[in-house]
């Protein structure tokens, strides 16, 4: 009997493998670290070849630690970040890269070469931007291949295959050349609604109508929850699994993790339309469906079945969070290498300090968090953080006060993000969390109190990997469709609900937010 499945999520550092069972429990899993090379400002690359093997070192772990057999797993399925995977016509690796060294064939999302390409997206003001906020995000594919190609015209000339990461890793693993509907609707602005997906217009608008001869990019599309087919032998082998192993289509990492959290609710589009996905780990994406498409200003979406069939998706986000922690950690005097320790002791002395001074606690710090951008509401890459209230406390303490006013500003940015969908129709008031931002008391008391939202707690914090399994369940017939295997596997949570005795504190703290993103325009507006 195959009775179990494979989830593998291949994040910014590391590729995860969890083996689970039909009742959702994770059994076993295993992770490897993934090499990233940074060779200049805004540049960011990996090798496919190193994650393929992060992988396989990840999957042969965990299925070792479950104690499950290789001719026991039905399926395995695979989700990963936005990265773009460049490969020639005999599938072998192509430089992206412009530090010189030939292996680093992947463009990973966060990458940001592509401004001035994203821009000139925007500028067309063509109709397929009415899905994804009308406007382009250098985060997005069709920039990234913009830039590839006017500035690297021999990887183009060469190239036979563009893959998102997670559909490279199911043709890796076998051999189908399918690509995923969740990766091309969310992030090659492939229109999964309309009969003809690709708008040849817009590709000859931005320089790409030889993209999908060059990129080897079908018309049609697996929807998330289908089989591209088995392990081939080799790959098999390398993962330590049987080659009857169905490979489930692949996934954005975010919406396996909407997946994971809001599954249990598919059964029941209305009820659903009130759940919000919060993953939150380096970076923070919001994910909320809707019945009906609802067009926005500065959201990506809404999607056409990128996960649940006949649904549309949204996406919000942040695209520093965690990130943005770490980096107040190192930049303070006060501060150092950001490990898990180093911010729990940060976290328990804010606790500290606060049954001392009480709201006065760095009250007169405040920060605009968008360090990298401002990926929601605003839709401006552009945009810069901003630290207004600091003195020359160089102490420990001081450490503590810019960290928790700029976890506050985080879960502000949240709020902001809320009060803008509820502007576009969107009626959210719980909050399901996963991702590493769980395991952080201060983040987890502001994202109900600061935003008003219930907060719901994953008893298991593997949402990601539990949305790729619930996707492979269906994909070896496991179950009949996502809702029924949402339902099944889902582990349930504790709910957290807000502090109404604390509204009015952050009411004000919020409305200094908004005029903090006032007087940054004001600023930069003066010439």
């Amino acid at each position: 009997m195959r009775d179990y499945v494979v989830a593998v999520d291949i994040g910014t550092g590391s590729a995860r493998a969890g083996v689970f069972d039909a009742r959702g429990r994770l059994l076993g899993k295993g992770e490897h670290v993934i090499v990233m090379n940074r060779p200049r400002e805004n540049h960011a690359e990996h090798d496919s070849e190193d994650i393929w093997a992060a992988v396989c070192a990840a999957v042969r772990q965990a299925r070792q630690l479950s104690g499950v057999r290789a001719e026991e797993v039905g399926a395995i399925g695979f989700d990963a970040t936005c990265s773009l995977v460049v490969r020639d016509t005999q599938g072998s690796p192509l430089t992206v890269s412009t530090g010189g060294e030939r292996r680093f064939d992947t463009i990973v999302w966060l990458d940001h070469r592509a401004l001035k390409e994203a821009d000139f997206c925007t500028a067309t003001e063509h109709r397929v931007l009415k899905h994804s906020g009308h406007f382009m995000s250098p985060e997005m594919e069709i920039p990234k291949l913009m830039w590839l190609k006017a500035n690297m015209p021999d990887t183009w000339e060469r190239a036979g295959f563009f893959f998102d990461l997670a559909d490279f890793m199911t043709w890796k693993a076998s051999g189908s050349s399918a690509r995923s509907r969740c990766t091309l609707t969310s992030k090659w602005n492939y229109q999964a609604h309309l009969q003809q997906g690709w708008q040849e217009d817009f590709l000859e608008a931005t320089g790409l109508s030889d993209l999908r001869r060059k990129g080897g990019l079908p018309e049609e599309t697996a929807p998330v929850g289908t089989s591209v087919g088995r392990l081939t032998r080799e790959a098999a082998e390398a993962l330590g699994l049987h080659a009857d192993c169905e490979v489930s289509t692949g996934m954005i990492d975010a919406y396996a993790g909407a997946l994971g959290v809001l599954g249990s609710h598919a059964g029941d589009p209305g009820r659903l339309e009130h759940q919000l996905a919060l993953i939150a780990g380096t970076s923070s994406c919001i994910v909320a469906f809707s019945r009906e498409p609802k067009p926005s200003h500065g959201m990506w979406g809404p999607y056409y079945e990128a996960v649940f069939p006949q649904s549309w998706l949204v996406e919000a986000g942040q695209s520093a969070t965690g990130a943005l922690l770490d980096h107040i950690v190192r930049m303070h005097a006060a501060g150092g290498e950001p490990t898990a320790a180093f911010h729990d002791r940060i976290v328990k002395r804010i606790a500290e300090l606060r049954a001392v001074e009480g709201d006065e606690f760095g009250a007169r710090i405040h920060v605009l968090p968008d360090f990298h951008g401002n990926r929601s509401p605003h839709a401006d890459p552009h945009a810069v953080g901003v630290i207004s209230g600091m003195t020359l406390d160089a102490s420990f303490d001081g450490l503590c006060r810019l960290y928790w006013r700029a976890s506050l500003a985080i879960a502000l940015g949240i709020r902001h993000i809320l009060e803008r969908m509820n502007e576009y129709g969107y009626t959210l008031d719980t909050l399901h969390v996963a991702g590493g931002h769980v395991r952080n008391p201060v983040l987890m008391e502001l994202y109900s109190d600061a935003t008003g939202c219930s907060v719901v707690i994953p008893k298991m914090n593997e949402a990601v990997l539990l949305g790729t399994a619930i996707a492979a369940s269906v994909a070896c017939g496991m179950y009949e469709d996502l809702a029924v295997a949402g339902a099944a596997m889902h582990p349930g949570g504790e709910v957290r609900a807000p502090d109404r005795s604390r509204m009015a504190l952050y009411d004000r703290d919020y409305r200094r937010f908004l005029a903090m993103h006032r007087h940054r325009s004001e600023l930069d507006a003066i010439s």
